[in-house]
């Protein structure tokens, strides 16, 4: 060979090696295998080195490395996964859960019984925790369901209206977590309500508008079931009131970790973006002591408020009852005359100095609602969380109560729905139905445990009740145990002696009346409207698809929940109805759902083989 040639040969080949040996920005996604969700703190590093990365909140990481390196992506609880770079500087991933024997009994609750023990799973609410050395101290307000009703004997039932949608994205964060929901967490009503349904716009003088459906029930056959939908108005952005807000945080000790103060930085940031010049922000925090760290500023400043919660850090104890105080102090000051005036606390509800307990904060919330201030609740995190107190607060403060488990659930409250989380249309709405007991033998409404009101209650307009947002939509589903069906659960009582309980004889054909009671934002005096729902039911099959999707997600809370009203109930129903009511969703919630319900059927029969 001659020189020449073998020197051009050896500098060739030595370009090539340089531009193999070159570094290589690689970016992309880590999610969970099953969910699609982000998963934040993935640790990305180059196999035999010593550089690494983490993921963000919304899964995304970012390293340079050189073609042939490998990549191993590792996470608490995941398994290990291994990339090779090739030419491709964009690499996604998703990744498995592991769970292993040795970890399961590290990690069971006390009192959990092993796997090879004979029990009844409906005596443990919560059969897989989660793979973590921390003991779970989350709490959760004890629910005992609503039973059937004798019709002839209590044909009036009254519940306050429920806009919280909390119950659902806890259940998914404990699902995604290999966790099956504790049975308290599961609040069924919260769950049908997270989804939108297309109900009508209100077209008359009231700010709300009922609609009803008659079908069968899926799960108890020989049963009919009622949805009633109520829709509140939808106000245009550009016609919302001016908004004074004060974003109270929580920057205890308990909030330092990556899924809390973290993501609650990135969840406001997503609010602010949706600010105008006429809105103002004010930001108070506590931990051991509340403070003012950011005065009331205008909606067009936000760098500024976002640079103010960039600052923020957790640490100390949890003063949360000195926080609220301070909060509602300075949303009183910057209050604003037919404004939307509202405090929105960021919290796990560990809240451990001064006014702490449940009852102590229910009173404090019940004297702060009276000055017209709003609360609204954000849950986030794990493992001491608290649930039982933040729904007390968001029930008692006039708001709503939402929890964050990642961003996209941030934007879906604060940018999706964000009329209808911060602006108040109707307030103090109650509803009260009077069945027929010529159709109707007996009944029990699905959830709203915590929502039960006296029938007395309905014309109190002193008594509390939900609050609906701008475009808000509320669902209800009432069992229904028709005349000359015979039921399991509905109780033998017997006649009366002194008083005659059959019923009266009526020519009408409807099967009940639905009454509603509302308040506007600025009145203390409640409006009234009613109507009629015929007897005219239809078969499960030709319902509407909101009707049979919210069937399915009520099927399914009664099977967490083990409920003794379950009947049929069943993943394979569930998955077959809710894939058949798709329709109308554009974000994709609904597609979620049915995911979450295959997670749940295998985390249920992991369970079942375990016990076998």
């Amino acid at each position: 060979m001659k020189p020449s040639l073998f020197i051009f040969l050896v500098s060739l080949f030595s370009v090539y090696a340089c531009a193999q040996r070159s570094p290589i920005t690689i970016t992309g996604t880590v999610s969970e295998v099953s969910t699609h969700t982000p998963l934040l703190g993935v640790k990305v590093a180059i196999k035999g080195k010593s550089t690494f990365a983490y993921t963000d909140l919304q899964g995304v990481y970012k390293i340079n490395a050189h073609v042939g390196d490998k990549l191993i992506f590792s996470l608490k609880n995941y398994q290990l996964l291994a990339k090779t770079i090739t030419k491709d500087s964009i690499i996604n991933v998703q990744l498995n859960r592991a769970f292993t024997k040795h970890e399961e009994i590290a990690t069971r609750p006390q009192g959990y019984p092993a796997p090879n023990m004979s029990i009844d799973r409906a005596a443990y609410a919560a059969p897989l925790m989660r793979l973590s050395s921390e003991p779970s101290a989350e709490e959760y307000r004890s629910i005992g369901e609503n039973v059937f009703h004798n019709t002839q004997q209590n044909p009036l039932t009254t519940f306050s209206i429920d806009v919280d949608r909390a119950s659902y994205s806890n259940v998914r964060r404990m699902l995604n977590l290999g966790q099956f929901p504790q049975r308290d967490a599961v609040r069924i009503e919260e769950m049908i309500n997270y989804f939108d349904y297309q109900y009508p716009q209100p077209k008359g003088e009231h700010p709300l508008v009922l609609k009803t459906e008659l079908s069968e029930s899926p799960w108890n056959p020989g049963l009919q079931l009622l949805q009633i939908g109520l829709q509140a108005q939808t106000i245009p952005a550009d016609n919302l009131p001016a908004s004074n807000l004060v974003f109270l945080i929580d920057v205890s000790g308990s909030m330092n970790t990556a899924n809390k103060l973290p993501l609650v930085k990135e969840a406001f940031k997503l609010l602010v973006n949706q600010l105008r010049p006429q809105d103002h922000v004010a930001i108070v925090v506590y931990a051991g002591a509340a403070g003012a760290v950011l005065p009331s500023t205008s909606g067009q400043q936000k760098s500024t408020i976002k640079d103010a919660l960039d600052k923020l850090s957790a640490g100390g104890s949890t003063a949360g009852g000195e926080g609220i105080k301070l909060a509602y102090q300075i949303a009183q000051e910057h209050f604003i005359k037919d404004g939307n005036n509202r405090v929105i606390l960021a919290t796990d509800g560990d809240f451990n100095v001064g006014v702490s307990s449940e009852g102590e904060l229910q009173k404090l919330i019940e004297e702060k609602r009276k000055s017209g201030i709003f609360l609204s609740v954000l849950g986030f995190g794990m493992g001491n969380y608290k649930d039982n107190k933040m729904e007390t607060l968001a029930d008692k403060g006039n708001g709503n109560y939402a929890y964050i488990d990642n961003l996209q659930e941030a934007q879906k409250v604060f940018v999706h729905e964000f009329g209808g989380t911060l602006f108040t249309v109707a307030k103090d709405v109650k509803l009260q139905l009077e069945f027929n007991p010529k159709f109707v033998k007996g009944y029990r409404l699905i959830g709203y445990e915590n929502r039960m009101l006296q029938n007395e209650d309905f014309h109190d307009d002193k008594k509390d009740a939900g609050e609906m947002g701008s475009g808000h939509s509320v669902t209800a589903l009432y069992e229904i145990i028709p005349n000359g069906v015979e039921s399991k659960y509905l109780k033998q009582v017997d006649e009366l002696k002194y008083q005659k309980t059959s019923p009266t004889q009526n020519n009408s054909d409807e099967v009940l009346t639905i009454k509603l009671r509302y308040k506007k934002p600025e009145s203390e005096v409640s409006r009234l409207f009613q109507t009629g729902v015929s007897n005219r039911p239809i078969a499960f099959q030709k319902a509407s698809a909101d009707f049979r999707f919210a069937a399915a997600v009520a099927e399914w809370g009664l099977l967490l929940r083990n409920s003794d009203f379950k009947g049929n109930a069943n993943h394979e129903q569930i998955i077959e109805i809710a894939q058949k009511a798709l329709s109308h969703d554009g974000e994709g919630y609904r597609a979620e759902f049915v995911r979450l319900v295959k997670l749940s059927q295998s985390l249920d029969t992991n369970l079942a083989k375990k016990e076998d």
